[in-house]
């Protein structure tokens, strides 16, 4: 059993009765692993092996699109035109052809738009492939065309498309004629190619950092290269499993960046947490046959707190789901298969691991490395000056969190818009010729599908609107639907919030069956379910993150304040989020241009992770303060031992967090750098403020309070005891 040094006020406590003896589920499941170690080891290497070989495909074959708001009526407009109007649709990819020595259809121009419509056609993912049009996709001065290829596939083979074809058509420019392809499909390509630039160049960037805290955290080189080791494992099993799933639903390439991210994170969090009790435990137990005793005592402590949080982020992760878009939905899939992963490598390769290591596990020591020790001098310091004074430490962390959480009041969001790409990148160029040719709404272009019976008087509302600059001859369906397809050209550029006031407008105006669509009507759909989903996403993860504690720690109090008190630091997050990327204040420094707002899908995807990791730290601390007041029946001591016992792994697993996150903030586009931001500010505030300061302040304030529980829920809920001797 790990000794630990309480206050003398523990001592004269009684001793709580009803201590298990004796390995638990948990301890009795790594005793198992010992004496099966060989099958265990074949099931890993087969497990690792057989779905890494789909690993490396992981980059290429999952989808680049999928951001759109099912059920909406942009979606079915966007069907209807691929099915019955050539792909002259949303997805559609948009060829910009500029001329400098004469109309680009004459001439050379000429010859260009020529190979261009030859290599669309090549493509059997394109349609109808259609040149320059008078009036609609030439400019007035005859020098720029759009060649528009309809999309005949659906959006995810549209952006593979956009890739494989962008190349080859920028290399038909010449000396006078410029070819840029722009258009969704291709904003969607550019994206996802510097986004995985970035990535990748962050993860470099983070590892080293990360292996230094972890040499710091554990004094022993081998014991840091455990929690990399595990985490590698999973990132390659949830990559091919990734892949496998690709292929019977689409999954986002952002499901694997934000896997990666994730992996990485809980990867060392809980491998943190499960060596250093293990070193401790194993420091209890000397000797060649203290091995399975201290395995199992650890599983039963740590292990125990390490699943309670995986199940936690699981939970706050799935509410997610809520959310009817197929990218949120892949990618709060993806990051829950990397979580199940590292839960199931922590619970079971781990303590395999450990077991064979055994005291190897300290070599690479450093010179001032004790490995055997479980209780912390500084942290239980720390603790008892909390413990002295509770409100100046409690009131001066919830001013700041409150100081840095007043701006969230102001929080724009929108869609994202052409400037989340670098200003080399072939769509944002192609956007601003045609903006600058063919008029400021010209990228947004509007689409409305409507019965031929309603054609004129569709056409008449849009032209009467203040909002559209100018409506093209109504185009009938290349088959018998009966339906037609009228375009409108706004008014203001995409992501100009006139644009929705126009659309809400539109779609009160026109005839019954009418159906607007669009890539910014897209972009507004989905934008307005997410204002619909939030609060009901963080509604169902807030309650689900409640009763997991409660069941965990049978203590309502406690429970409720360590779920509220997460709403602190990412409130406060968010509040920085938006001095940062909405009023720019330090977008020189970081290398990015503010769009006026925070990217939509942030605030509710964000928050789930944010809690998740949250409560990740919440869990440690809370179940190490329950240890302790099993044992001792001690308020102080379960706050203070809290403190001294897994104060240091926050401390070390928080900075980790922190150095991860940050490196995304520093490279790449705008969305990355939104997510190490408000992710990074959310781990800082959460794990050195919030479980550090605030919790345990608040432990100290409520007392014995805090760990009581009425009879009728004790007998409702499981036991579950965190003290194993």
């Amino acid at each position: 059993m790990t000794s630990t040094t309480p206050h003398p006020s523990a001592r004269s406590a009684g001793k709580p009765s009803g201590i298990p003896h004796g390995p638990g589920p948990l301890g009795r499941l790594g005793t198992w692993v010992l004496d099966h170690r060989r099958a265990v080891s074949i099931v890993w290497v087969l497990l690792i092996v057989g779905l890494g070989v789909f690993a490396p495909r992981v980059e290429h074959d999952l989808s680049g699109a999928g951001w759109q708001a099912d059920g909406s009526d942009s979606v079915a407009a966007r069907e209807l035109a691929v099915e019955h109007f050539g792909g002259n649709a949303s997805s559609a990819i948009q060829v910009v052809v500029r001329s400098e020595s004469g109309p680009v259809t004459e001439g050379e121009g000429a010859k260009v738009v020529a190979a261009v419509t030859e290599v669309l056609e090549g493509d059997d993912r394109i349609a109808r492939v259609v040149p320059p049009q008078p009036g609609a996709t030439l400019s007035q001065d005859g020098d720029t065309g759009v060649v528009l290829a309809g999309a005949g596939a659906d959006t995810n083979d549209m952006v593979r498309a956009a890739t494989d074809l962008k190349d080859e058509l920028t290399a038909l420019s010449t000396d006078t004629v410029q070819v840029t392809p722009t258009g969704s499909s291709l904003l969607w390509s550019d994206f996802n190619e510097a986004n995985l630039e970035a990535m990748l160049k962050s993860e470099l960037m983070s590892w080293p950092v990360t292996l230094a805290i972890l040499v710091l955290a554990f004094g022993a080189l081998v014991a840091a290269g455990l929690p990399l080791l595990l985490t590698l494992a999973g990132l390659v099993a949830s990559a091919g499993s990734l892949v496998l799933i690709n292929e019977l639903v689409p999954v986002s390439i952002w499901a694997m960046n934000f896997a990666m991210m994730f992996a990485l994170a809980l990867g060392i969090d809980y491998a943190l947490f499960i060596v250093v009790r293990y070193r401790a435990a194993r420091a209890a137990h000397p000797g060649p046959d203290g091995v399975v005793p201290a395995i199992a005592q650890t599983m039963d402590t740590a292990g125990k707190a390490v699943l309670l949080s995986g199940l936690t982020v699981l939970v706050s992760l799935s509410a997610v789901m809520l959310v009817p878009s197929p990218s949120f939905r892949s990618m709060a899939g993806g990051i829950m298969i990397s979580v199940v992963f590292v839960l199931g490598a922590t619970l079971t390769l781990l303590p395999l691991v450990l077991g064979w290591l055994d005291h190897r596990i300290n070599k690479g020591a450093l010179p001032w490395s004790r490995s055997g020790e479980h209780r912390s001098p500084r942290f239980a310091a720390w603790g008892e000056r909390l413990w002295a004074r509770p409100w100046t430490w409690g009131l001066a962390s919830l001013l700041v969190l409150l100081a840095l959480a007043a701006p969230v009041l102001g929080l724009n969001t929108a869609m994202p818009s052409i400037k989340v790409l670098p200003e080399d990148a072939s769509a944002r160029i192609g956007y601003d010729v045609v903006q600058s040719e063919l008029g400021e709404g010209a990228p947004g272009a509007i689409g409305v599908v409507v019965e031929e019976a309603q054609a004129e008087e569709t056409a008449a509302v849009l032209s009467a609107d203040s909002g559209i600059a100018g409506v093209l001859p109504a185009m009938p369906a290349t088959d018998d639907s009966g339906l037609v397809l009228v375009q409108a050209v706004p008014t203001v550029d995409p992501s100009d919030p006139e644009l929705a006031q126009t659309v809400d407008r539109l779609r009160g105006d026109l005839p019954s069956s009418a159906l607007l669509g669009g890539a910014a009507v897209e972009n507004l759909d989905l934008k307005a379910q997410l204002d619909e989903s939030t609060p009901i996403v963080i509604g169902v993860v807030l309650a689900l993150g409640f009763l997991l504690l409660l069941v965990a720690l049978q203590a309502p109090l406690i429970s409720l304040l360590g779920t509220l008190v997460s709403l602190l630091s990412t409130a406060a997050a968010f509040g920085v989020a938006r001095l940062v990327f909405q009023e720019g204040h330090g977008a020189d420094l970081l290398g990015f241009e503010s769009q006026g707002f925070l990217d939509a899908w942030a605030p509710v995807f964000f928050f789930a992770m944010i809690f998740a990791i949250a409560m990740d730290y919440t869990v440690f601390l809370l179940a190490s303060a329950k240890e302790h007041h099993e044992r001792s029946g001690d308020a102080r001591e379960a706050m203070v031992g809290s403190l001294a016992h897994s104060g240091r792994v926050i401390f070390a697993a928080g900075a980790v967090m922190v150095a991860v996150f940050f490196t995304f903030a520093l490279s790449g586009p705008i969305p990355p750098k939104e997510m190490g931001i408000v992710l990074g500010v959310a781990v800082l505030l959460d794990a050195f403020l919030v479980r550090l300061v605030l919790l345990p302040v608040l432990l100290r304030l409520t007392g014995d309070a805090a760990w009581w529980s009425p009879a009728w829920l004790k007998r409702v809920l499981p036991t579950i005891s965190f003290a194993h001797d």
